[in-house]
């Protein structure tokens, strides 16, 4: 691939994750904080909890990790989910805008055609082959936990950061 069209490729990969990362922070922001540490589905995540999974089980493992090879410590199993007593929500999300910007140097500093470069022992291949496959990967999922967060903040204080038209009714 040509090196000049790898790098815009890269750009515009990583700006569509910012602006994803910016939704994520913007709805768990504009919670207030007992908003921000309730459930309010089954599976028992919380607005925070999905926040540091953001942080911790992706940013830090896809990017710094899978793909940098940094020696970063890893959530275990729920972990990543679950944000421990006494850890404010300012701390949470400044994890994950560091975690992001960390992220970002990691992704600049490799070509998009790179493979990851470590793995987890005894879980097969890495689904994913390359740098872009990873960055598509992290963005779906930051998307989708972004949806999940538009939800929660609706049913939480009707907030709504896409509001639409009311269906049209066709003639009467």
């Amino acid at each position: 691939m040509d090196r000049a069209r790898d790098d815009r490729t890269k750009q515009e990969l990583l700006d569509w994750l910012r602006a994803k990362r910016r939704h994520v922070l913007d709805q768990v922001s504009a919670l207030p904080e007992d908003e921000q540490r309730r459930s309010r589905v089954p599976s028992g995540w919380t607005p925070l909890g999905a926040v540091q999974h953001l942080a911790l089980d992706v940013e830090r493992v896809w990017f710094r990790r899978v793909m940098g090879g940094e020696p970063v410590d890893l959530p275990v199993g729920y972990e990543g989910w679950t944000v421990p007593g006494g850890t404010g929500a300012e701390e949470v999300l400044a994890r994950y805008r560091e975690e992001a910007a960390l992220a970002d140097a990691a992704v600049r500093r490799l070509p998009l055609d790179a493979g990851p470069v470590w793995w987890f022992e005894g879980a097969g291949d890495p689904p994913y082959s390359t740098l872009r496959e990873v960055l598509l990967h992290v963005l779906v999922e930051t998307a989708t936990h972004a949806g999940h967060l538009d939800v929660v903040r609706e049913l939480a204080d009707g907030g709504q950061r896409l509001v639409l038209d009311e269906p049209d009714q066709g003639p009467g």
